[in-house]
C-alpha cells in the first residue's frame, strides 16, 4: 500500500475528483500501477492455490492479510483512517483481478470493501469510522452485512427482524440469510425494522460486534461456486447492543441497504469480470495447446468465434463497470448504470465460462483444469446483491423516468 500511496503522490494525481470519460480509453498511471500489482499478485499468490480453496472450503486468510497489507481491504476508505484513500474506479480494478485469480476471495474482498465498510464511511459517526472501520483495513477483521432473510430475498423492504429499544440498549430479534463472510467475520450491519407502521421508512440499521451474546451462526452452506467463502444464516435471540449502535438515524436502513447495493453492484460487477476474464484466458491457452485435425484447434473458425463472442462480452462489460465507477467518483448519479454494470458482466461471466467448457471439451468437465470452477463461480453473479430480474427492474425504472414529461 504504501508503494501504491507514494506513487499516487508522485504524479499529483487527484484520485477522489470528476473523472473523465478519456478514462475509458487509457487509465490513470496510478489505476495502471494499483492493476498490475494485483494482477501480479493473483497470478503469483492466487491461481495456485485457488483450486485447493475451492476444494477445501478453505477461507484465504493469509492471503487476505496479505492483500489488507497492500491495501486492498479498504481501497476507498481515507489514509486516517488506515485505508488507501483511492476512488471507486481503483475498487473496481482490484476487485477484477483477485477475482481472476480467485473468485472466493474477490467476495471476500467485496463484501468488506462495499457492504461493510462502505455504507459506515458514508452514514457513520467520527466515532463509528474509527471504531468500525480501521481495525478492519488491515485484513486481520472482515465485516459482513445482514439486509437478506429466509423469507423476503429481493424484497429487501420486508425485513422481519425487529429492533426494540429497552433503556440505553436495543434489543434484536429475528434471522438473516445468505450472509457472506458469516463464519469469518468480526463485526456485522444487520437491518432491522423499529416501527412497523412506517414499512419500509421503519427500518434501521446497526453495528453489532461477532462474536456477541445473542448472536449465533448457522450451518455453512454447501454453496455451488465461491466455495472458500462462507455463507450462513446469522440469527438474533434477544441480541443486545448499546444504543449509539445505529447506523445513521432511525428509520434510515432501507435507504443505507438501497444506496449501498447500488455501490456494490460495481463490485460484483468487478468479480463477475474476473470470472469471465479467467474463462477466457483458460479457454485461449487451451486452444493454442490443442490440437486436432492436425492442427492447434485455435485455427478453427468455430473456436476462434467462441473467443471473439467472449472477448466482445467481457469488453463490454468492462466499460460499462468502468463507467458506474467513473460516475459514481465523480458523485453523479450512477443507480442504472451500476444496474447495468452488474447485469452485463454477471451474465458475460455465465456465458464465458459456458463456451470456455465448450473449448475444453471434455477437459472443461473435470477438476484437472479451473474452467469448471469457473462455471460454478460465475453462476453466483447473477442472483446476490440483486438478481438478474432485478437489475433489468432498476434500469427500466430509472430508463422510464428519464423519458417522462
Amino acid at each position: 500500500m504504501a508503494a501504491l500511496l507514494k506513487a499516487r503522490k508522485a504524479l499529483g494525481l487527484c484520485l477522489t475528483g470528476c473523472r473523465s470519460l478519456s478514462q475509458l480509453a487509457e487509465l490513470p498511471e496510478t489505476h495502471q500501477i494499483l492493476r498490475q500489482t494485483c494482477r501480479d499478485y493473483a497470478d503469483r499468490e492466487l491461481i495456485p492455490i485457488a483450486a485447493r480453496l475451492d476444494r477445501e472450503h478453505s477461507y484465504p486468510a493469509k492471503q487476505i492479510q496479505e492483500l489488507g497489507a497492500m491495501g486492498v481491504m479498504a481501497i476507498e476508505v481515507p489514509e486516517e483512517l488506515g485505508g488507501a484513500g483511492m476512488d471507486y474506479l481503483a475498487y473496481s480494478l482490484a476487485m477484477e483481478e483477485i477475482s481472476r485469480g480467485c473468485a472466493s476471495t474477490g467476495v471476500v474482498v467485496s463484501v468488506n470493501n462495499s457492504l461493510y465498510i462502505g455504507p459506515i464511511l458514508k452514514f457513520g459517526s467520527e466515532e463509528q469510522k474509527r471504531q468500525w472501520i480501521t481495525p478492519f483495513t488491515t485484513g486481520e477483521k472482515v465485516g459482513c452485512f445482514g439486509l437478506s432473510e429466509p423469507g423476503n430475498g429481493s424484497d429487501a423492504g420486508a425485513a422481519s427482524t425487529t429492533a426494540r429499544q429497552e433503556g440505553d440498549e436495543w434489543v434484536l430479534n429475528g434471522t438473516k440469510a445468505w450472509i457472506t463472510n458469516s463464519w469469518d467475520a468480526s463485526a456485522t450491519i444487520v437491518f432491522a425494522t423499529t416501527d412497523k407502521k412506517l414499512k419500509h421508512k421503519g427500518i434501521s440499521a446497526f453495528l453489532i460486534p461477532m462474536p456477541h451474546p445473542g448472536l449465533s451462526l448457522g450451518k455453512k452452506e454447501d454453496k455451488l461456486g465461491i466455495r472458500a467463502s462462507s455463507t450462513a444464516n446469522i440469527i438474533l435471540e434477544n441480541c443486545r447492543i448499546p444504543l449509539d449502535n445505529i447506523l445513521g438515524s432511525s428509520g434510515a436502513g432501507f435507504k443505507i441497504a438501497m444506496q449501498t447495493l447500488d455501490s456494490g453492484r460495481i463490485g460484483v460487477a468487478s468479480q463477475a469480470l474476473g470470472i469471465g476474464q479467467a474463462a477466457l484466458d483458460c479457454a485461449a491457452h487451451y486452444a493454442h495447446q490443442r490440437s486436432a485435425f492436425g492442427a492447434p484447434i485455435s485455427k478453427l473458425q468455430a473456436i476462434q468465434f467462441k473467443l471473439a463472442d467472449m472477448a466482445v462480452a467481457l469488453e463490454s462489460a468492462r466499460l460499462l463497470i468502468w463507467k458506474a465507477a467513473l460516475l459514481r467518483d465523480a458523485k453523479k448519479p450512477f443507480t442504472k448504470e451500476a444496474a447495468m454494470a452488474k447485469l452485463s458482466a454477471s451474465e458475460a461471466a455465465t456465458f464465458c465460462s459456458h463456451q470456455a467448457i465448450q473449448v475444453l471439451g471434455g477437459m472443461g468437465y473435470v477438476t484437472d483444469m479451473p474452467a469448471e470452477r469457473h462455471y460454478r463461480d460465475a453462476r453466483i453473479t447473477e442472483i446476490y446483491e440483486g438478481t438478474s430480474e432485478i437489475q433489468r427492474l432498476v434500469i427500466a425504472g430509472q430508463l422510464l423516468k428519464e423519458y417522462q414529461l
